[in-house]
């Protein structure tokens, strides 16, 4: 069985260091511990060593660090998670190749970390305890753009903030739709879906790409032509851990004025927060596409933070006619190219481009566990005042005091794509999403009050939100979502994802505990929060 250890504090591990670590890693791979499962284990190891892999096994002294340093939920790192057996560290494309090979040809399964954002750590641990090691790409994140083209190339194991700051460098006039957390993974990431302030404008991450270089099962190295439409299609919003290793993706860049404008406009409750949020609801969607405005409700205030493709004298009056009642005026505007708008609005008007190349967190989210989930709200359908008025209520409450509401308006370009384009499925009809947080610290307990916080909204949130089936992002895994996880993440498309694993990955060698399973029978998708066992089923591990 894999084995646990105890918890030690993150560690940045620099690039020099890592020179020093691989200068010694042949001798660090040649003292395995001993398992269940050693003739596997020591086969693999010996495999990767003839590949001259970079690899450390848990007796190493760099184990823990390497492992931590890219753990994004501090909830991990408790001796109680199983971890993996070995980290591996490629740093080139044919080490990822051979590592996939070693672990296939030896019964050792391999789980892929790019960022480590998995909200769930499957990433890098196992629910189901069994023996595994840890494909780390941060060492691929090599980023190349093609201006004249308008074109990029990006390594799985690059950033957000590093794939922006590329693009922003190298011209003012380009852009790319993503998320706003510059430390997270682009692995996982675009296998996710991908979504941002951009959404409504350009659409998703995946809405996007147009090539990839992905690693089967034997090792193969495939495009976009050669792993087949299906395949291709999985990749993009199918979820990561299902179809091989992605080890780079081809990205279309999409136009963006030289500057543009952002706000922060924040409402206290008692300055009517509870109405202001609720008449959102109407604006937020049917604004303009240029313009995302969306909601963070925290600490009994709500803030309004927002990217207009455009100058502050252009969104005045719109903001003006649309939306009184955020009281929006020009002292609130910002105006600044799209580069600085990046970590303007995720870190503060107090960041610079240059923390956007920072891979190390805050210290609040590097001291804080986390529990999260997911909903949408559909048109037709908007949250009534007064059940605003009780999600304020709840966040007020002592359990909640690190608590978060995060809403994001969809519609816009996000209508004009058809469901099943892509994997991921909340597209027409969609009026935003809800992103629901609780945070504690680590070092004064497991957390239990804040995840039963979480389980209490989510239940508390079933009448207002999606059903039949209750829809959930991906990108935001939770475990807590039952046996019919599938369906919520990927309603109809789930069943042609089944397919594609088939194709891709008959044998099932790339799993986890949410992995898209073979294909399976699905006759309907229904689920509701007291059946969750109706279609789709889970993956067997």
């Amino acid at each position: 069985m894999a084995r646990s250890f105890n918890s030690l504090a993150p560690v940045l591990i620099t690039f020099s260091c890592f020179l020093c670590l691989l200068a010694c890693y042949y001798v660090i791979s040649s003292s395995s511990s001993s398992s269940s499962s050693q003739a596997s284990s020591d086969g693999f190891l010996g495999c990767l060593t003839d590949n001259n892999v970079p690899v450390f096994t848990q007796s190493s002294h760099f184990f823990m660090p390497l492992l931590n340093a890219s753990i994004r939920n501090p909830k991990f790192f408790v001796n109680t998670t199983v971890r993996p057996l070995y980290i591996v560290m490629p740093t080139t494309t044919p080490h990822v190749q051979a590592a996939v090979r070693c672990g296939s040809g030896n019964n050792m399964s391999i789980r892929v970390r790019s960022g480590g954002h998995d909200y769930e750590g499957l990433s890098y641990r196992s629910v189901n305890a069994g023996d595994f090691a840890l494909l780390d790409l941060s060492k691929l994140h090599k980023v190349c753009v093609d201006t004249q083209a308008k074109t990029a190339w990006v390594d799985s194991g690059a950033t957000l903030g590093e794939l922006y700051y590329k693009i922003g460098n190298a011209s003012n006039m380009l852009g790319f739709p993503a998320g706003l957390c510059p430390t997270v993974g682009i692995g996982g990431h675009f296998s996710g879906g991908g979504f941002g302030m951009m959404m409504r404008k350009y659409g998703l991450s995946i809405d996007n790409i147009i090539n990839a270089e992905l690693v089967d099962a034997k090792g193969r190295l495939l495009n976009k032509t050669t792993m087949g439409e299906d395949v291709f299609w999985a990749i993009r919003g199918g979820g990561g851990g299902s179809f091989g290793v992605v080890v780079k993706w081809q990205v279309t860049l999409v136009p963006v004025p030289p500057s543009v404008t952002v706000f922060n406009v924040s409402v206290s409750l008692g300055q009517g927060a509870v109405d202001v949020v609720t008449k959102w609801q109407q604006v937020g969607p049917t604004m303009p596409r240029d313009l995302s405005i969306r909601v963070l409700i925290k600490n009994k205030r709500a803030e309004f933070q927002a990217l207009f493709l455009g100058t502050c004298e252009a969104l005045l009056p719109v903001m003006n006619k649309n939306f009184p009642e955020l009281r929006f005026n020009r002292s609130d505007c910002r105006e600044m190219t799209w580069l600085q708008s990046a970590p303007y609005i995720y870190l503060g008007k107090d960041s610079s481009v240059e923390d956007l190349l920072k891979r190390n967190t805050s210290t609040f989210f590097s001291s804080h566990g986390f529990k999260a989930t997911t909903d949408y709200v559909r048109e037709g359908k908007p949250i009534p005042r007064d059940v605003w008025a009780g999600i304020f209520h709840k966040l007020a409450q002592p359990e909640a005091r690190d608590a978060r509401v995060i809403l994001d308006p969809y519609s816009g370009f996000m209508s004009d794509v058809p469901e099943s384009a892509t994997p991921f499925p909340h597209r027409a009809g969609v009026l935003y999403s809800i992103q629901f947080y609780n945070y504690w610290p680590v070092d004064r307990g497991s957390g239990e009050v804040q995840i039963n916080w979480i389980k209490d909204i989510y239940a508390f949130m079933a009448p207002y939100v999606s059903s039949n089936p209750r829809e959930a992002y991906f990108n935001c895994r939770d475990l807590d979502l039952g046996t019919n996880w599938g369906a919520k993440y990927f309603m109809g498309n789930y069943q042609k994802l089944t397919k594609a694993k088939g194709e891709i990955d008959p044998l099932d060698y790339f799993r986890n505990e949410q992995s898209i399973p073979l294909q399976v029978n699905i006759t309907k998708i229904r689920a509701s929060p007291d059946d969750d066992t109706e279609a789709g089923g889970s993956s067997s591990f």
